[in-house]
């Protein structure tokens, strides 16, 4: 018995069936949006932000720059007014001073403080030689401008002493002139009664007369061994 076989067209198809209505093809998947891309000015901005950040740090280091320089350059002016006193230490109050960027005024130790001015009552020499010990020191003899000076001055002096003071008549002409070429002020003396006396005394000394007793000026010869006094201005710190 011969065996049919049949065979059948299968066909495959993954397509589904048509409904009559026209199929549209699928839209393809929307891309992500990324919302810095999407603004143009964002750039823009960062790149301002970094400019403005970058000139307030410039705008900062130029303040400190300029900050520091001027703290080194008024160290250094101290450093260098510090070196032209030929004082190893100094004694200074601070004070409410109108002078821009100084508020301590000084005095060399061992020194008197008055007004403006520092004073110190060396050892005995002659007159010549008192005044190139005080210029030695930045300062001159005495130069007395007031009463309150003179009295003040005359406060820390033995009264058993005499003591040099800035007034001479070198040339012997009776024309008495200060160290520091201070005008001399004939209204504004404290010489003792009968002072000037001699005209070939050429210096002057402060001393203490027990009749009346009081503190003046008498003239001397330059060659007399007396104590002195220096003067000079304070240091402004």
């Amino acid at each position: 018995m011969n065996s049919e076989i049949t065979y059948a067209e299968v066909r495959f198809n993954n397509e589904p069936k048509s409904s009559g209505a026209k199929s549209e093809p699928p839209s393809a998947p929307k891309e992500k949006t990324n919302p810095h891309k999407s603004d143009p000015s964002f750039p823009k901005l960062l790149l301002a932000s970094l400019l403005i950040l970058l000139l307030l740090l410039a705008i900062s280091f130029l303040i400190a720059f300029i900050f520091f320089f001027q703290k080194c350059s008024h160290i250094h002016k101290e450093k260098k007014t510090l070196k032209d006193i030929p004082h190893t230490t100094l004694e200074c109050m601070k004070e409410n001073l109108t002078m821009e960027d100084k508020a301590w005024s000084c005095c060399p130790k061992n020194w008197t403080s008055f007004s403006s001015n520092c004073y110190f009552i060396s050892t005995e020499a002659v007159w010549d030689d008192s005044e190139k010990k005080c210029s030695s020191m930045k300062a001159h003899l005495l130069v007395i401008n007031t009463k309150a000076e003179q009295d003040f001055i005359t406060q820390k002096l033995d009264k058993n002493s005499a003591y040099y003071v800035g007034l001479s008549d070198l040339q012997g002409k009776n024309s008495w002139q200060w160290v520091d070429q201070t005008p001399y002020n004939e209204s504004a003396t404290f010489w003792h009664s009968g002072e000037p006396s001699d005209r070939n005394e050429h210096c002057v000394i402060l001393n203490f007369r027990s009749l009346p007793r009081k503190w003046g000026w008498n003239d001397v010869v330059c060659n007399q061994r007396q104590r002195s006094i220096c003067k000079m201005m304070k240091i402004y710190l």
